[in-house]
């Protein structure tokens, strides 16, 4: 796979980074309780977005804890099915980008803001999200990054939520955050048009 090549641009800060947000069997399996209706759909859209980033792009993966705590006990009693290791196969990023060799940020929580995507990212201050579910993972790593000083760009064709309302919903609130949060398509994002 061969992207977009990162010119001298590099040395502003400016560069963005594509995040591709938990897209992992446990979402895009049909069979799975947390399958998300849209994902099938934005799956080439997600995938060209890839190439077209790379080698600027980090995968996140929503894993389960060892051991829930705090609010986390309820919520995995409603669903217990994921309550498994890291490594069990659910959290695997689904068979297209499973092979990539590009960084993986796991997380056990919605957001996956946090110091070890801001470490992969560098001084670059633009990330550009893609992934599932734009109602939950998604609108929480877009507002935390935007609360760290990075300007998001939100690619509304290349994310997937529960529901269109619950997608349609989480967009809207995240436009709210309007100039830290840009809501985009994916024929308008790339490194290029930076």
């Amino acid at each position: 796979m061969t992207g977009t090549e990162v010119t001298s641009r590099d040395t502003t800060g400016r560069d963005p980074w594509l995040v591709v947000i938990d897209m992992q069997r446990i979402f895009g399996d049909p069979g799975s309780e947390w399958f998300t209706p849209g994902y099938p759909a934005i799956e080439p859209t997600v995938s060209r977005l890839v190439e077209q980033f790379s080698p600027r792009v980090v995968f996140t993966r929503f894993v389960a804890p060892a051991e829930p705590r705090g609010a986390w006990i309820p919520y995995y009693e409603l669903w217990p099915f994921a309550l498994v290791p890291p490594t069990d196969p659910l959290y695997e990023l689904s068979p297209a980008f499973a092979s990539l060799d590009l960084p993986t940020v796991a997380s056990e929580t919605f957001g996956k803001w946090g110091r070890e995507l801001a470490s992969i990212m560098g001084d670059s201050n633009e990330m550009v999200l893609a992934g599932v579910s734009t109602d939950c993972c998604v609108l929480s790593t877009a507002l935390a990054a935007a609360d760290a000083g990075v300007h998001v760009r939100v690619v509304e064709d290349a994310c997937a939520g529960l529901t269109d309302a619950d997608h349609d919903r989480a967009i809207g609130a995240m436009a709210l955050y309007a100039p830290l949060i840009e809501i985009t398509t994916a024929a308008a994002v790339g490194p290029e048009r930076a």
